[in-house]
């Protein structure tokens, strides 16, 4: 009897990864799902990218379902209504955009423009209605998709939400100066900043509202349920490493966790290579134990009640997505365009992005 039963879809890829990226544990042990809603998910996502004027039309049809953001979030977040599912894809998807253009700014030494979006974001996260029409697509989508999100549960909720995206702002920020003065973060420093950088408490957030349900204080801070809930983002950020330090390298990016091994540690690149595969293994090791302390914990919660057995079925439905979190980013780093840098004209500079001087008018 699985942990949490919802619709899903069971899917198969032909997808061929390379060995030194190969998790036969994830194949084994993490069946991939898909939510049903998927295919007018990617068809509705393709339509917002292009309506909220993040990409261009002719870019959308050249890159963005070879981008697989959608399948991404359709593989996270099983069981959430089809609504909620949509505003995260497309949230996701503008998140993508942003990190792009944080990209961009830091090649071309835009500072004035990066700082200017910067607050712009901070202040549209606290009035994201009154930013629907900005100026900056990026402001305006990420207004739209922030709004929709604040729709689903209440103010206590959207207050978490915005207190750990103001971070996330933050951490790019630090990020954005890290690179602009050749600093490569210490391994410590570094995985400290990931955290915020990758949005971990954000898509931790985000299993909520596709749960139904916002969880108390008490379950998300008992040691058991916030041990998975890392594990699974510590997993995703440091295989998202692995999977981009080519391309990383190629761009001269200074923050990846293998950059710091070599900087930092005199490790080489080899070596480094293996370090962050041991520590991406022992993510999985450590989430399959601890995920069996989560179950027995919801079984504790389902005390005869109603509201136990309400809060129950939704801690339950939170770890079940965790655990999803693990295939799902573990294929889209096999399947994406995104990290298929050999592929590119220009190994530094994807070719899907938009590398004018954007955030300069």
């Amino acid at each position: 009897m699985p942990a949490f039963a919802q619709r899903t879809t069971t899917t198969y890829t032909s997808v061929l990864v390379p060995p030194a990226l190969s998790l036969p544990v994830i194949e084994a042990e993490f069946p991939r799902q898909l939510h049903p809603y998927w295919p007018k998910l990617q068809e509705n996502t393709r339509a917002w990218l292009l309506e909220m004027r993040l990409m261009s039309a002719a870019k959308i049809e050249a890159y963005a379902d070879g981008l697989c953001y959608t399948d991404l979030m359709a593989g996270y977040y099983i069981g959430a209504p089809d609504e909620v599912l949509q505003a995260i894809a497309d949230y996701s998807a503008w998140f993508f955009v942003w990190d792009d253009r944080h990209d961009r700014d830091v090649v071309h030494g835009r500072a004035a423009a990066w700082q200017r979006l910067r607050m712009r974001l901070h202040t549209a996260l606290d009035s994201p209605k009154e930013h629907l029409y900005h100026e900056d697509p990026l402001v305006a989508g990420f207004a739209d998709s922030v709004a929709r999100l604040y729709s689903f549960l209440g103010g206590g909720w959207n207050a978490r939400f915005a207190d750990h995206f103001h971070a996330v702002i933050e951490a790019y920020d630090r990020e954005f100066h890290n690179r602009r003065s050749g600093i490569v973060p210490t391994v410590e420093e570094y995985l400290e900043l990931r955290r915020a950088t990758f949005a971990h408490w954000i898509w931790l957030d985000l299993l909520e509202p596709s749960a139904g349900h916002e969880l108390p204080v008490a379950v998300r801070e008992n040691p058991a349920y916030r041990r998975a809930a890392l594990l699974s983002q510590d997993f995703a950020a440091w295989y998202n490493d692995l999977c981009s330090l080519p391309k990383e390298l190629a761009g001269d990016e200074l923050h990846n966790l293998g950059i710091s091994l070599i900087h930092h540690e005199g490790m080489r690149l080899e070596e480094s290579v293996q370090e962050v595969r041991r520590r991406v293994e022992e993510c999985v090791t450590e989430f399959l134990d601890v995920e069996k302390e989560v179950l027995r914990y919801a079984e504790r919660i389902d005390d005869g009640s109603a509201q136990g057995a309400e809060l129950a079925a939704a801690v339950r439905a939170c770890l079940f997505n965790m655990r999803n979190w693990f295939s799902s980013v573990y294929w889209f780093h096999h399947e994406s365009g995104r990290y298929m840098v050999d592929s590119w004209d220009d190994r530094s500079t994807p070719p899907y992005v938009n590398n004018e001087a954007a955030g300069e008018k």
